[in-house]
């Protein structure tokens, strides 16, 4: 009888059917669930995480490849307009007229970035609610003391 009343046994048996479970049994089982719930979880989303980073790595390297490539490209493509500019004017004068044309595509993409960046707010919506913050907790004090401080 003793056996039934608090032994290992007794427990089992009060998990696998509730109606014979106390609230304490109840209460130990759902915090015992959750917790490793909790820890699957987690571990689950590290194991994600591991996984996105390793994907998003691969990805910044392709797109450094390809940016490598793009230069390169933009490179000889200037190499090639000295070249054949030199066909027709002194290879000197060929050469200033090709970094004349990249400073002028640099000068158009500086303004146009700094015109963007003017434009560009931080967060704007985070930001307002940060100043209403102070409000709140404000209006929380009030609100507690009856309005007086």
């Amino acid at each position: 009888m003793s056996s039934a009343a608090g032994g290992p046994r007794a427990a089992q048996e009060r998990e696998r059917d509730p109606g014979k479970a106390s609230i304490g049994d109840l209460l130990g089982a759902i915090t015992r669930d959750t917790s490793t719930l909790v820890r699957q979880e987690i571990e689950l989303a590290k194991a994600e995480a591991r996984t996105e980073v390793r994907n998003a790595a691969k990805v910044a390297g392709m797109f450094g490849g390809a940016a490598l490539g793009g230069f390169m490209v933009l490179l000889f493509l200037s190499y090639a307009m000295w070249w054949g500019l030199s066909n027709l004017i002194d290879q000197g004068w060929s050469a200033l007229i090709v970094a004349a044309v990249w400073a002028v595509i640099a000068a158009v993409l500086v303004g146009t970035a700094r015109q963007r960046m003017r434009g560009l707010k931080a967060l704007p919506q985070t930001q307002g609610t940060v100043r209403r913050i102070p409000e709140a907790v404000k209006s929380q004090g009030d609100h507690r003391t009856g309005g007086h401080q």
